[in-house]
This record gives C-alpha cells, structure tokens and sequence, in this order.
C-alpha cells in the first residue's frame, strides 16, 4: 500500500501539485479542511501532510499559525512552489462571455489585473481546482475559474487565458508535516538548517525586544516572524518565527538560553532542512 500525504483542497489545487512534486511515490490525499489533514496525519491515515503556511504576496495564510502548536505534529521539511494561474471557462466559451470569476480568495487577490481589465465580479470559493470543477459542473459560459493550469485538463475545460498571475515571482511556502517524534540531532541533517518555533513574551516591558536580543547578539538570522493573539483578552500574544540554524548549534543554543528568560512559553514545532530555494535565491524552483 502507498504511503499517503494528506492536503487541503481537490485534485488539481495548488497543494496537490506541492504534493506530486516533492513526494511523487506518495498517494495524495484529498481533504477539505486544514482541521481534516491534521487528524488524518495524527490517526495514522497519512503519514505525511502539505500545508501552505505563507504566499510571497498573499503573506501568511490564515489559521495555519493558530493550529500548527495544538496540532501535535512536527514540520520536516519544506517545499516552495511557484504558483500559476489561468482563467478557465467550460468548452467552446470565449473570454468576452465572462462575467463572474470564481476561486480561492488568495487566487482572487493574486490576479487582480485580469479581473479589473475583464469587469469580472469575483466570487469566492473554497479552493482553486474546486472552483474549476464547479465552473464545469455549472455549464455557463458566464463563470470562469482561476486554478492551476492542471485543472483544465482534470475538469475538461478551455484556457481562456493562461498565465494571468499578477507577479510572475509569485511563490508559496509549503511546509510538510508528520507525527511528533524526537527532533533530528545536528549529525542527521545537512549544513542548512531551519527551526521553527513559538513562544509567548512575558507581559513585562521591553520584553519582546529583549527576546529577540538574543539572536541579535549571537548571529542567528531569523527569516520569519510572525505575531498572533491568544483567546479573546488581547491580553498574550505568541510569535512563531523561523530560525536558520538547528538548536545545537552555539549561537542558537545560546540565543535559546537567552530567549528562556524572556518568554513564558517556548514551542519548537520543527527542526528540518533548508529547500535548495532559499540557498540559490534567484528564483528558480526545484
């Protein structure tokens, strides 16, 4: 039997795509929820999952930090994929017949130019490969749909326009996820290493500055960081933040150390390598 890598959206969707790449021996599975691929991964139905975590133009995706620390599991890896997009319409349609454009509100928002240009009314939808196969099911001329280029082939539709992405730098961050088990010692990974982590800041003054001194002092670079409020009182607020290097390196066991004494709450969700991506920086995706 296939190991299975769960996701949130349809065949055809952005995060299926993620999946096939970085895991092709895997069989993709199909969710409709992030809650969904959390439990399939924590009950065993799936050993693995891919789960969007921030877009280099939408920024963070929503709910993904709140979740990821109650999950019980850990990151292992990431995956950056360029993300494109066509404007789909059902067979024999043209593009002057469209009035209503329908995907995920990421989609929506990454291919404004089209849709002011057409005097589109966009609408919502849960996922992108979803909306593609909703336009096919709906047999009207008048609604198209943004989704991956893979969905016009899935859901027998016409490209109307292909490559209609605002950015053509467009990426998203994916990072995969599997059961808690002991973080990977130094010796297991390669030279370049991500930590990701949360913590909450004692509510004292300065205190996040004095947090954050520690990676300063010690030479950590810190790539990411993210703030999010915790229950209702607007009271606690919890970072999650990505840290290049693993925790037993120095300075990063020493920016630790140092970060303890600021914080009422400290949470490493994962210690894993590095994508190529982030080493080349010039754009291309592995």
């Amino acid at each position: 039997m296939n190991q299975k890598i769960a996701y949130q959206g349809e065949p055809g969707s952005n995060s299926s795509v993620a999946c096939q790449e970085m895991y092709p021996d895997f069989e993709p599975l199909a969710c409709s929820s992030f809650e969904e691929v959390f439990a399939v991964v924590a009950d065993g139905s799936a050993e693995l999952a891919m789960i969007p975590i921030e877009n280099s133009i939408a920024g963070r995706v929503a709910d993904i930090h709140s979740l990821l620390p109650a999950s019980n599991l850990q990151i292992v890896g990431e995956y950056f994929l360029g993300i494109r997009f066509d404007l789909l319409g059902i067979r024999g349609s043209k593009l002057e017949d469209a009035r209503e454009v329908h995907s995920h509100i990421h989609a929506l928002g990454q291919c404004r130019g089209i849709i002011r240009s057409l005097k589109l009314t966009p609408v919502i939808a849960g996922d992108t490969a979803g909306s593609a196969r909703e336009v096919s099911s709906w047999n009207d001329p008048s609604k198209v749909s943004l989704a991956p280029p893979r969905a016009a082939e899935m859901y027998g539709l016409d490209v109307l326009a292909s490559g209609v992405e605002d950015d053509p730098t467009n990426t998203t961050r994916f990072v995969v996820l599997a059961r808690e088990k002991p973080l990977p010692a130094r010796h297991e990974l390669p030279e370049n290493v991500i930590t990701t982590l949360v913590f909450r800041v004692r509510n004292v003054p300065s205190a996040l500055f004095k947090a954050l001194g520690g990676f300063a002092t010690c030479g950590v670079n810190m790539t990411r960081i993210e703030s999010y409020m915790v229950g209702a009182e607007f009271a606690a607020t919890m970072f999650l933040v990505d840290l290049q290097g693993h925790p037993e390196d120095g300075p990063l066991k020493t920016a630790l150390e140092e970060l303890a004494f600021f914080t009422s709450e400290i949470k490493i969700l994962g210690v894993y390598a590095a994508q190529d991506y982030r080493i080349r920086g010039n754009g291309e995706h592995s």
